[in-house]
């Protein structure tokens, strides 16, 4: 069993209902070959960079599971067919657990010269 992240941008304009129906049918097909979902989290809807499909907010979702790489292929059919789902993307998860984030709320980075000088 590998660990995978998944992150799912849906149509912002369906229900959050419905939203967690998709999501409980994907994971139901992921969880009948074994798999295990650790983490689930709803980013909410968002800006997307760029529009796609004349859409320019989506609903992101991220999950996190342990699985079988055999039953990946299926799971990714199941993903393409959902015309409601704009975009999604599944990874080898290799660290810590992805969170939404904005570049202004990041902590500056410090300037690695200055901080020589002080020591000195």
């Amino acid at each position: 069993m590998n660990a995978y992240e998944s992150v799912y941008i849906f149509d912002s304009q369906i229900t959050d209902e419905q939203i967690g129906e998709k999501i409980d049918r994907y994971h139901n097909q992921l969880t009948s070959t074994g798999a295990e979902f650790t983490a689930l989290e709803h980013w909410g809807r968002r800006q997307l960079a760029y529009p796609i499909r004349k859409r320019t907010n989506g609903y992101y979702v991220v999950a996190q599971f342990q699985a079988d790489p055999v039953g990946l292929p299926e799971f990714e059919r199941l993903l393409k067919l959902d015309e409601e789902l704009l975009r999604y993307l599944v990874v080898v998860h290799e660290g810590e657990p992805t969170t939404p984030m904005s570049i202004a709320t990041r902590e500056p980075e410090r300037d690695r010269d200055s901080d020589d000088d002080e020591e000195d």
